[in-house]
């Protein structure tokens, strides 16, 4: 059965609203969704677990949005951020409820709790890690792609990006005007080239890393990139 926006039936649980600690200024929420219109275990699969049937009738994950404050929220990624997973024991009735927050458990991992089995002998809470910031990027395939930032502006001396590439992909990064020049010194072709995963990586240039003389300025930021992910950017 197909859906239009405003007729989608899931049901959202436990927003689980808090402040990212590396961007206070960003509320995340690692949200339940319920899908009480869809069964995905058959009767005998729901009857072999030992649940009882009103349990095996609706499906749920774990779905990310974020907020600026209030009550709005962005739901810019509409895909599962947790998906069930593999077996029917986490196919039943709300599984995959997240626990509050995402806890750094390492210096470039973060950690979020999920309770799973519901309604089961087997029900415990599982831990998941992602990196640091790596709730989404841009991703750019094997063939290549590129971003450009919306005009922008900054404080600070240094350009630091959290990203990573595959052993042949790149990025490379170009900082224009707001108009979408290229800026003199900070143009594509004198970007260094950027290959790794790193968390915390300068972008440097010919000229070298100082973009303070942009500080304050409006400016565009074009990302070239292949077989690459950005995680996050920030000036400092």
């Amino acid at each position: 059965m197909e859906y239009t926006p405003d007729e989608w039936p899931d049901q959202l649980y436990l927003a689980n609203t808090f402040a990212y600690d590396r961007a206070p200024h960003i509320y995340l929420a690692i949200t339940a969704r319920l899908s009480d219109y869809r069964q995905v275990i058959t009767a005998e699969q729901g009857k072999a677990l030992g649940i009882p049937k009103d349990c095996w009738t609706d499906t749920s994950d774990v779905i990310f949005m974020t907020s600026r404050g209030g009550m709005r929220y962005d739901r810019t990624f509409m895909s599962s951020f947790l998906r069930p997973g593999p077996g029917p024991e986490n196919w039943v009735t709300r599984s995959n409820y997240p626990a509050l927050g995402i806890v750094q458990t390492g210096p470039e991992e973060l950690s979020i709790y999920v309770e799973r089995d519901n309604v089961q002998s087997t029900e415990h809470v599982r831990r998941y890690t992602i990196r640091l910031d790596g709730f989404a990027s841009v991703h750019a395939p094997y063939e290549g792609g590129e971003m450009v930032t919306r005009p922008l502006q900054f404080d600070g001396q240094k350009m630091v990006i959290n990203f990573a590439t595959s052993a042949s992909g790149s990025i490379l990064c170009e900082i224009q005007d707001a108009a979408g020049k290229p800026i003199p010194g900070f143009a594509l072709a004198n970007c260094k080239e950027i290959a790794g995963d790193e968390i915390e990586r300068i972008v440097r240039w010919k000229n070298g890393s100082d973009v303070s003389q942009l500080a304050g300025k409006p400016v565009r930021l074009r990302f070239v990139m292949k077989d690459a992910d950005l995680f996050a950017l920030k000036f400092n």
